[in-house]
């Protein structure tokens, strides 16, 4: 039976106990995730005496790209493991490591420490992403796998948004290390979940052993990279996700850095007193993560509003505008200090997201050879990983010289001739901005405001946006060699 001839209500009840199961637990492992990844570029660089780490962005850069570069890939591996093990073995394992990773990452603040650690973590999540994934492939079929799969992304929309809410507010009252022990409790209903409710569904058995189904899954992958149609479309993705990882590698510490959230809250308190409270976590300035989370929650209110104008748009036409919007939301988020124009950003931002992700997903499936779909499918993680990689030089090293209040400010004292002591655990990062302060004779939001004049750190909105126009370019062309030639012979 088609969709067709089923009423929502129908669709809605076809589905299994096993689907609504791992739907849920896909809802608690992104808000677990998300709880720690939108406050984890805010943790690693801020002052320890807030109960940061104090790292340089250099430092953030490489454990927040390369980590989370390695756990796209992970899944080829940890995706065949899986369906040798079973769903629910796999399941439990994941559970188990992040539990224990999320805590352990509360307890370490060396840079090797916290790296191997948030390493250990990315293990976790790569054995909880593909099987999440195949729970629901086998769960539905075709009358209801649209509905399905709808219903399971909004579920990681929705949890998203709750884990960043939730953490803005506990680190705010309550410290940093609340918002590790928060993921880890997460996941600890998780492991519930899936030891009393969680039945496993059938599975094909192969008789490979696991290492030649490993192989077999990586000459796969290969086989369809070299279909130079594929190919350079991942290669053009590498942007989309380069400038999609600033909103949560780059963008939070910017605000933090420029933003005046102080200000932003006032506005908002004039409007919603209550919703003001909500997004600066019962403080007095809005929490950088509340601002980011604006992401995920336009993507629960709008996502099947924008899918559903996409549906009347060619793919890549559809990417393009995707990607037009969307450079010119995170331009815009990088342009000002104003935080009212960083909320607009955002919203824009998101919109060109809800057009570009989904549609690539949609894509990828269009191209490919009938009877290698989900080979193709498997290549989604390449650029992915790629991006990540790639976002830590932009993240890191080039936020680091250009963007970086304190770096700019030490430089500017320097230029003074003002001598300041070195960032040390006993005169650290905020101790620095309240004696420069003192010593230039300025407030701290002047301070800020002369610094930003002088320098110009949001200059490096140019090489974000920058990234986004080379990809739409791209994506362009190839729509017009590629794609439109092999649509008129059909």
């Amino acid at each position: 039976m088609s969709t067709e001839n089923k009423s929502f209500g129908k669709t809605i009840t076809s589905f299994g106990k096993t689907f609504w199961v791992a739907s849920i637990m896909e809802l608690f492992e992104r808000w677990a995730w998300y709880g720690l990844f939108a406050v984890l570029a805010l943790y690693l660089t801020g002052s320890t005496d807030d109960g940061g780490l104090g790292f340089t962005h250099i430092e953030k850069g490489q454990i927040m790209g390369y980590v989370t570069g390695i756990l796209y890939l992970l899944p080829l591996l940890t995706g065949v493991i899986s369906d040798k093990i079973g769903y629910k073995l796999s399941l439990v394992i994941a559970y188990i490591i992040l539990i224990t990773g999320y805590y352990l990452m509360g307890e370490v603040s060396s840079f090797g420490t916290v790296f191997l650690v948030f390493l250990y973590v990315a293990v976790g999540a790569a054995m909880f992403k593909p099987v999440a994934s195949a729970i629901i492939t086998k769960s539905t079929d075709k009358s209801n796998s649209t509905l399905g799969f709808g219903i399971f992304y909004m579920m990681v929309n929705v949890g998203g948004f709750i884990g960043p809410a939730f953490s803005s507010t506990l680190r705010t009252q309550l410290g940093w290390k609340i918002v590790f022990l928060q993921a880890s409790i997460v996941i600890f209903i998780n492991l519930l979940i899936v030891l009393f409710f969680f039945k496993e569904p059938n599975r094909e058995k192969s008789t490979e052993s696991l290492g030649e189904a490993i192989r077999s899954a990586l000459i796969n992958i290969w086989e369809a990279l070299k279909d130079s149609r594929l190919s350079v479309l991942l290669v053009i993705m590498v942007g989309f996700w380069t400038m999609f990882n600033q909103l949560f590698y780059t963008l939070p510490t910017f605000i933090e850095d420029w933003v005046n959230t102080h200000a932003l809250h006032d506005s908002i308190a004039q409007i919603s007193p209550w919703l003001a409270s909500f997004m600066s976590g019962g403080g007095d300035s809005v929490n950088p993560e509340m601002l980011i989370n604006i992401d995920a929650g336009a993507i629960v209110l709008l996502q099947i509003i924008v899918s559903y104008f996409v549906l009347k748009i060619r793919h890549v036409s559809a990417m393009i505008t995707g990607f037009i919007i969307a450079a010119i939301g995170i331009g815009l988020t990088f342009y000002t200090g104003n935080g009212l124009y960083t909320i607009l950003g955002i919203v824009i931002f998101a919109i060109g997201e809800m057009m570009t992700n989904p549609t690539f997903s949609s894509f990828i499936a269009l191209i490919s050879p009938k009877g290698k779909e989900a080979l193709y499918m498997g290549t989604y993680f390449v650029p992915v990983f790629a991006g990540n990689i790639l976002t830590k030089y932009v993240s890191g090293d080039l936020y680091q010289a250009w963007s970086d209040k304190l770096t700019l400010l030490q430089t500017e004292m320097g230029k003074r001739e003002i001598s300041m002591p070195e960032i040390s655990a006993e005169f650290t990062k905020n101790n620095y901005f309240e004696t420069a302060s003192e010593k230039l004779g300025m407030t701290q939001v002047e301070m800020t405001q002369m610094v930003w004049d002088t320098y110009d750190p949001n200059k490096i909105w140019y090489v974000i946006v920058g990234i986004g126009v080379v990809t739409i370019f791209a994506l362009f062309i190839y729509d017009r060699l590629v794609i439109r030639p092999k649509e008129k012979k059909s």
